[in-house]
């Protein structure tokens, strides 16, 4: 089965970095940060610290990738009550109850990254967390790696799809393209004058 051969290849190439305690420790660290959102709810206090779009962005943003992404993981986990891998790695992150594809924390990290992100510099890095996330939880055997590769194709999918919607909901001095609201004044100055 393909997926198996997947599953098998990735996990034989992180092999030797298990048992390390550094690695092991900074992938817990990164796994427990993605845990709940934690960092991401970090990141909209931080982008919302001020009041006006900023905020309003920031919290519509964290609403709608955080319900989103555990609405459709739920879904689609409940159609598919994979197992999880047997020999889960590390005691120092929360133990998983739920069904193994895909990886929760993996699609969580994507969609938020995509949504939460404002600039092409914020998606990369965000999307670069997400990306350690990803690794974390195949590294931990919290997940097969093709559950990872779901919830990151799948959250991804997610918050591309809702970064717009969030972007059109939440207009504010930065998502306005400039040409288009200094056209909109000039036009109303002339209108004044007439």
């Amino acid at each position: 089965m393909l997926t198996t051969t997947i599953d098998r290849t990735i996990d034989v190439a992180f092999e030797p970095l298990r048992g390390r305690p550094r690695v092991d420790g900074a992938a817990a660290l990164v796994s427990n940060l993605a845990d709940f959102g934690f960092v991401w709810v970090l990141l909209a206090l931080l982008k919302g610290r001020r009041r006006g779009p900023d905020r309003r962005r920031a919290v519509v943003a964290l609403g709608s990738a955080g319900f989103s992404s555990l609405f459709v993981s739920r879904m689609v986990k409940s159609s598919f009550e994979r197992r999880r891998p047997d020999d889960h790695l590390s005691a120092a992150v929360r133990a998983p109850t739920s069904s193994s594809f895909p990886s929760g924390h993996t699609l969580a990290a994507f969609c938020t990254a995509f949504v939460l992100a404002e600039t092409e510099r914020q998606t990369t890095a965000y999307v670069g967390f997400a990306g350690a996330v990803a690794a974390s939880r195949i590294h931990l055997r919290a997940h097969h790696p093709t559950d990872v590769l779901g919830g990151a194709v799948i959250g991804s999918c997610l918050g591309l799809v809702l970064r717009p919607a969030v972007n059109a909901v939440t207009p504010g001095r930065r998502h306005r393209p400039a040409a288009v609201s200094g056209g909109m004044s000039r036009r109303h100055n002339r209108l004044k004058w007439i």
